[in-house]
């Protein structure tokens, strides 16, 4: 999974306020910009970022697209997600009142 290793979840997350280029994530993360670029790479294939030419840089910005497709994949988890939270809200509320039938 692309968000897996830290140093790709930092670059991820330094992109939400504005796009930015390699330099300045490798600033930003303490790594080598190759290294940045390689990260970016990943991050591209999962479109999860995409890049624009700025002159000669290239600016790196969140893709909407892989967004998305990441935030539809996770959403089918809520119904389970909210049941299991209400089932344990419910067996907390038991145990807290061993003598009420409720």
């Amino acid at each position: 999974m692309a968000l897996s290793d830290p140093t790709r979840r930092a670059i991820f997350e330094a992109l939400p306020q504005a796009p930015r280029a390699v330099g300045e994530l490798a600033a930003l993360t303490g790594v080598s910009s190759s290294a940045v670029s390689q990260h970016l790479r990943v991050l591209r294939e999962a479109r999860l970022v995409m890049m624009r030419p700025d002159g000669n840089r290239r600016m790196y910005s969140l893709d909407p697209r892989g967004l998305s497709d990441a935030r539809d994949y996770l959403d089918q988890f809520w119904p389970s997600a909210l049941a299991a939270y209400a089932a344990a809200l419910h067996t907390a509320r038991t145990e807290d009142r061993p003598g009420d039938p409720s």
